[in-house]
């Protein structure tokens, strides 16, 4: 994710910076002493620094590997509150979960998302581009220039090596084998997390089929094989912990709080769509079209429209969800639900005209509220709607790249509609 690149350019904001990365064994051997005091000045003395007078920043790379260095954390905190420390690490989820005293409340955990469409647009240099997205509303005449920017986002996704090699060589076709080294490196990391053989078969399984999958999957038989509910639920919590791919669970809430119902069929989310992209097999057709909305059953931009919106969180826990209303022969589904302050916001991503908004209706009939949005292919447009109770709203048409600056437009359009 290029979390030791982004710790090395904040680190200029120091007089003084020291890396340690716990693959390292000399690194990894400083924790056994278990005493914060000799470690800090055993690095200190190695790096020939000093705290005084400095502003130093220590970073701890591949934490995942020492849970003692996880454990002492509290002590830098407490006992060393001048030094400042950055920890990253891979996997930490399924670390921290075997950590019986984790220092809740010394140490703030964030989240690094791959590259969403603002930060891909950075790597191309298209400032020009930023600035236009920053208007609100965004004028229309920059509508067709910014959609096609962000076909090539939707087409090789937010991997900060991959977009780096696409930013240099300008080609799809050097992409291949960058893909592939992020996947199988990802496959690799995850298999070390079963706890048996058949714990490490059925992940295997999941990751090789996860992208075939339908819109919304059942646990037992998953990917046409054979195993149980239970062994295919287990090892999807695993890689929901990971992050490789995620299990969205729906809500049936149309007021905060969000009551999630774990018990109904929930969606895959992969890390990137560009993954899921290459895993499909699918990135040389999708160079060649001038509209996504349909394109493999609508999925790919509605997970790119759902990666955006998550990107925008950093927060460790914190997921989007979709909202659904079973019923016998009455079933409606919102592809997403975004909280805004005490709204929750329904969103439609790609849906068609008026007359085929039924679940939306059905959800604005249920909530304490007039607002809803649609991601779409087209221009910003505001269209004021009648439910089929009568009840009317007001619907905001947004086109799919404005999906990072949903809070924006939240504001925008209740403060003026």
């Amino acid at each position: 994710m290029g979390k030791s690149t982004l710790v090395r350019e904040f680190s200029k904001e120091y007089n003084a910076f020291v890396e340690l990365n716990l693959e390292r064994k000399e690194d990894k051997q400083l924790f056994e002493i278990a005493n914060v005091k000799l470690i800090i000045e055993a690095v200190l003395v190695r790096e020939n620094l000093s705290m005084k007078n400095n502003s130093v920043l220590l970073f701890i790379d591949e934490i995942q590997e020492s849970p003692k260095a996880i454990h002492l954390l509290r002590f830098f905190y407490e006992d060393y509150p001048e030094l400042h420390v950055i920890c990253a690490g891979s996997l930490l989820e399924h670390v921290l979960k075997d950590i019986s005293s984790f220092p809740v409340g010394r140490i703030q955990q964030l989240v690094l998302h791959p590259f969403d469409f603002d930060e891909f647009l950075t790597a191309k240099g298209n400032d020009q581009v930023l600035k236009l997205l920053d208007e609100i509303p965004i004028k229309e005449f920059s509508h067709h220039i910014i959609m096609k920017l962000f076909h090539e986002y939707v087409i090789i996704g937010g991997m900060p090596e991959v977009v780096k090699t696409y930013v240099e060589t300008d080609t799809y076709t050097t992409l291949k084998d960058v893909y592939e080294e992020i996947w199988q490196t990802y496959k690799d990391d995850i298999e070390k997390y079963g706890q048996n053989n058949t714990e490490k078969k059925v992940l295997r399984h999941i990751i090789d089929t996860a992208a075939h999958e339908k819109d919304r999957i059942t646990m037992s038989g998953f990917g046409n094989s054979n195993y149980k509910s239970r062994e295919v639920s287990e090892a999807l919590r695993s890689l929901d912990k990971s992050r490789l791919i995620q299990l969205i669970y729906p809500t049936i809430s149309t007021q905060p709080p969000q009551e999630i119902d774990f018990k109904r069929k929930p969606r895959l989310q992969f890390l990137d769509t560009g993954l899921l992209n290459y895993a499909l097999g699918i990135q040389s057709e999708l160079i060649g079209l001038n509209d996504l909305s349909d394109f493999y059953r609508g999925r790919i931009i509605q997970h790119i429209v759902y990666q955006q919106v998550q990107s925008q969180y950093v927060s460790v826990g914190h997921k989007s969800h979709f909202w659904v209303r079973e019923k016998v022969n009455s079933n409606a589904e919102v592809d997403l639900i975004y909280q805004h302050e005490h709204f929750l916001i329904p969103v439609e991503i790609k849906s068609g005209s008026q007359g085929r908004l039924r679940s939306l209706h059905q959800y604005m009939e249920r909530t304490n509220h007039h607002y809803a949005i649609r991601f779409l292919s087209n221009n910003l447009s505001i269209e004021n709607i009648t439910s089929l109770t009568k009840k009317p709203y007001t619907l905001l048409n947004l086109p799919y790249y404005l999906s990072t600056r949903i809070s924006q437009y939240t504001n925008w359009l209740i403060g003026n509609y």
